[in-house]
Parts: C-alpha cells; sequence; structure tokens
C-alpha cells in the first residue's frame, strides 16, 4: 500500500485506540516503502490531525448535525483528514482534499455516507469563499467567522467570540495569576476557550500559560507550538568540527544555519530525508539534539576529570553531550530505570565514540551508593513534556492536570534524593521540558525551602550559552516562541561547604 492518505487514516486509528502518535507512525512506515513526497505528507497528515484535533472537532460540531463525539470513530478520523488539508495545507487544491476524502470513505466502510462526507467538506469551502474569495487560501480563523454564517442552523453560540474581540490582556490581568478555571470571570473563561479552539490546546494547558504571559504572547505560544518541528544536530567535537559537518551536508543538498550562541549546534532547514543516511552519522559526527536541551548540559558545566552523575539519562542525548564537554575524560554514571531506553543511550554511546559513560539500571530515588560522591549531578527530570508538544503531537490530549500534580510528587522526590549525590560544594542542575511552574518553580522553591545547605547560582557571568536570559531568581526559562527552541525550564543549584 502506497496511498499516503490511506496510510494516515491507519495510523490515526491506532492513535485513537490509545498509540502514542510517533510509534503508531514508525510502525506503519517500516512496512512501506514510500516516496519521500508521499512520506511527508503521510507525516505532515497524521502530526498535524492529532495536534489540531480540537479545531477540527469543532468544524464538524459547527457542520454537522451530529457533534464530534456522536460521529463513528472511524469516519470521524476521515473528516479529520479532509478538514486538515482544506484548513491548513494550501498546497492541496479544495477538489483533491474532498475527493481523496470521500475516496477514503468509500474505502474504509462508509460507502453510503459519501454524500455527507462530500456535503460537509464542500460547506466549509463555500463558507470560505464567502469570507475570503479564494478556497485555495483558507482561513486561519475560519472558526471565529462561523457566527457570521446566517445559512447554518448548527451553530453553537458560545464557541464563537465576537468579530474584533481583542487578545490584549485585561488591565487587572497583566503580571497577576488568574487562577484555574472555575474562579475567573466569564469574559476571560471565553478568551480561553477561544485561544484553545482557534489553535487546539485543552483550556486548562491555555490557562497555565496565561497565568505567565499575556494573551497576545499567548497566542504567539499556541502558533508556534503548532508549527511542524525543526532537526538540531549536535556536532561531536571529539570527532569532527562543524565546518565539516556542514559541508558536507551541504555536499548531498542539506541546508543547515548555525544556532546562536551554542558552538555545537546546527539546525537543517527543509526536509533531510532519512537521519541515519546522512553524512556522519555511522561515524558518530553528530548526534539530533535539540538547542534547548544542549543549554542544559552547557550549564552544567562539566570539567575533564570529574565524576559526573546523569540520575535520569535515557535515551542519553545530554549525557553523550556532557562526556563530549568533559573531552570524554573523567566518570559519568548514567542513571536510568528503563533498560529498553539504557540501550539506546549505549548505542549512541557507542556511534560517538564515547569511552567515560558507565551505565546504571535503576530508580534513582532508591540509590544510596552515591552519597557525597558527585562533582555535578544532573536531574532531567521526568515531566509532562508540554514545552516539546510540536515535537509529540499527542501530549496536549494526554496530560491532564492530575497527572502533572503526580509528576510534580515525583520530582520532588527525585530532587530530594539525588542531592544527596553531590559532593559539598558541588553542583546540581534541575532541568525538564515543560513550561508547567507546578514541575518547575514550585519544585524548586519547596527543595530549597527544606533544604538549607543548596542555593541557586545563577549563570550570569559564567560566560554560558543564553545566560543573559536568566529570570532575577537565578532560573532560565526557555519560551519557544521568544528564542526559537523547545520549551525547557533549568536551574543551576551548588551545595554550599558545610554541608554534611
Amino acid at each position: 500500500m502506497t496511498n499516503p492518505r490511506q496510510l494516515a487514516f491507519i495510523t490515526l486509528r491506532d492513535v485513537h485506540k490509545g498509540a502514542y502518535a510517533d510509534v503508531a507512525l514508525d510502525r506503519v512506515l517500516q512496512k512501506v516503502n514510500l516516496a519521500d513526497c508521499d512520506r511527508r505528507l503521510l507525516t505532515e497528515l497524521v502530526y498535524g490531525s492529532v495536534r489540531r484535533q480540537r479545531t477540527l472537532d469543532t468544524l464538524i460540531d459547527q457542520l454537522a448535525k451530529k457533534k464530534s463525539h456522536q460521529q463513528p470513530q472511524d469516519l470521524r478520523i476521515i473528516l479529520h483528514l479532509g478538514f486538515y488539508q482544506l484548513r491548513y495545507q494550501e498546497r492541496i487544491p479544495a477538489s483533491a482534499a474532498v475527493n481523496t476524502t470521500v475516496q477514503l470513505a468509500k474505502e474504509n466502510g462508509f460507502s453510503g455516507l459519501t454524500g455527507f462526507v462530500n456535503g460537509l467538506l464542500r460547506q466549509y469551502i463555500r463558507l470560505a469563499e464567502k469570507i475570503k474569495g479564494d478556497p485555495l487560501q483558507l482561513p486561519e480563523n475560519l472558526v471565529e467567522h462561523f457566527d457570521f454564517a446566517s445559512d447554518l442552523e448548527n451553530l453553537s453560540p458560545n464557541l464563537s467570540p465576537k468579530r474584533g474581540e481583542a487578545l490584549n490582556s485585561p488591565p487587572s490581568l497583566v503580571g497577576k495569576g488568574v487562577g484555574w478555571l472555575g474562579s475567573v470571570p466569564d469574559d476571560i473563561k471565553s478568551q480561553v476557550e477561544r485561544l484553545g479552539i482557534l489553535h487546539s490546546f485543552p483550556d486548562w494547558i491555555i490557562q497555565v500559560w496565561l497565568e505567565q504571559l499575556d494573551f497576545a504572547e499567548t497566542e504567539q505560544l499556541c502558533e508556534w507550538m503548532n508549527q511542524s518541528p525543526t532537526i538540531d544536530l549536535r556536532i561531536n567535537p571529539l570527532r569532527t568540527s562543524i565546518e565539516e559537518v556542514e559541508a558536507a551536508l551541504q555536499s548531498v543538498g542539506i541546508l543547515v544555519k548555525r544556532v546562536r550562541h551554542l558552538p555545537q549546534a546546527l539546525r537543517l532547514i527543509g526536509s533531510a530525508g532519512s537521519i541515519q543516511k546522512l553524512p556522519g552519522f555511522k561515524e558518530g559526527w553528530w548526534t539530533v539534539q535539540d538547542s534547548s536541551a544542549q543549554l542544559v548540559s552547557h550549564l552544567l558545566d562539566p570539567q575533564p576529570g570529574e565524576v559526573v552523575i546523569d540520575a535520569c539519562a535515557a535515551p542519553g542525548g545530554k549525557t553523550t553531550h556532557i562526556a563530549e564537554l568533559m573531552a570524554d575524560k573523567g566518570e559519568i554514571w548514567a542513571c536510568d530505570r528503563t533498560p529498553s531506553r539504557l540501550r539506546k543511550l549505549q548505542e549512541n554511546s557507542q556511534r560517538l565514540n564515547l569511552q567515560s559513560i558507565q551505565i546504571y539500571t535503576g530508580d534513582s530515588r532508591h540509590f544510596n551508593q552515591f552519597k557525597n560522591t558527585a562533582d555535578r549531578v544532573l536531574l532531567d527530570a521526568p515531566c509532562s513534556g508540554l514545552g516539546t508538544m510540536h515535537r509529540h503531537a499527542d501530549a496536549r490530549w494526554r496530560q491532564i492536570p492530575e497527572s502533572v500534580r503526580e509528576l510534580s510528587v515525583l520530582q520532588k522526590e527525585l530532587i530530594t534524593h539525588t542531592s544527596t549525590f553531590v559532593k559539598p560544594g558541588g553542583v546540581l542542575v534541575y532541568a525538564t521540558c515543560t513550561l508547567h511552574p507546578a514541575e518547575n518553580e514550585q519544585v524548586i522553591s519547596t527543595f530549597l525551602a527544606e533544604s538549607p545547605d543548596w542555593q541557586i547560582e545563577s549563570p550570569r557571568g559564567l560566560e554560558l550559552p543564553y545566560s543573559g536570559h536568566t529570570t532575577p531568581q537565578g532560573w532560565f526559562k526557555v519560551w519557544p516562541h521568544r528564542l526559537d527552541m523547545d520549551g525547557f525550564f533549568m536551574v543551576r543549584l551548588r551545595k554550599t561547604n558545610n554541608s554534611e
């Protein structure tokens, strides 16, 4: 089978049954041999349909007599694929999007509903034409305009903000936490719901961001999170140079650019095909790692000859970076409780030809043998991943406030115990790829309140990348829409010399 839309339908059916989007897609890709253009289309349709699920459901809710949750699951997936192409894929002609979606319905058990599918999608196109006059330039904000479509009978007035409604934060909200949805004014609730529907996020995630940013920046963050992710490489300076990798990639037509302030980072521009087939992969010249993740190891600032413990190491991107920064001289203990993920770390270490990494399987909360042994500890804690939702399309639907609360408990347990691994005078870096204060600032504040022998050490003045972006409190929060890299939180802590 080589039809990318049919393959996308099969993949999405697995996702809606509970599979992770990346796992389901990889499983399908391994079974077929697709041309690069079809592979890219399949990937875009799968991740895009998952990412934009709430918006696509709203279109069904507003255009069909039955709500999205009342539609047969497979038909709902087919409609998602059709609406996604019409709304977000400008290069696909509207007629092609409609015809291929009708064909999907016919081939997957809905022959009797092809007229319904055709009519629903064409109704969308008519509305788009009414607003913009050009079906090939389908507007991003059609949901906002539905309350002006007088020919629709099933509109939900609660889902349609008034035309021209401003996104600027009301003065009373600027710089203040607005609490959970149940405790904020109705006009703020409607703005939260508006952003959630337009950009396809759960209301509670929008709310978490609005407690830290104003409305304009929150919308910018939403838009950034819905972009297709870029691929960053981290050059292995023990094997090659950034100039050599640049030249090798450009020689096969791969465009790259350097990332400001990060000496080992190259960003791929456009499609690169299979990563494993790129020049230098087998030779260990580089590994894939986002710029934000590269920042973490620079903040740790490991030195040759030191003892370093990576407490939650798998799959090993930061562990191998630590080894590179130490010139592969010293002792690195890579700990994780998942053997399969540790195997990935071992494979990467071997490919990069690193010798200083020792693997230790188990839960770092239960290790006692490392007490006061490490010069530096990295705790890249398990988290909700809300800073990397552009990479993990389904994370926004899998996480809930309760799962965040459970993770924050785990994070507090981890930092309390792994801090005992550090020698007096040593350093611990706490990092997550989430932007939720319950997993970040609150974890650190609680730890410091309970640990008088620890203090934040601001990276300002340490000549580290982006150190000028640290907050007055001393931690570093990477907002993706500001720095164009994954969302991360990181803080450097120093154990005082009088610690026992």
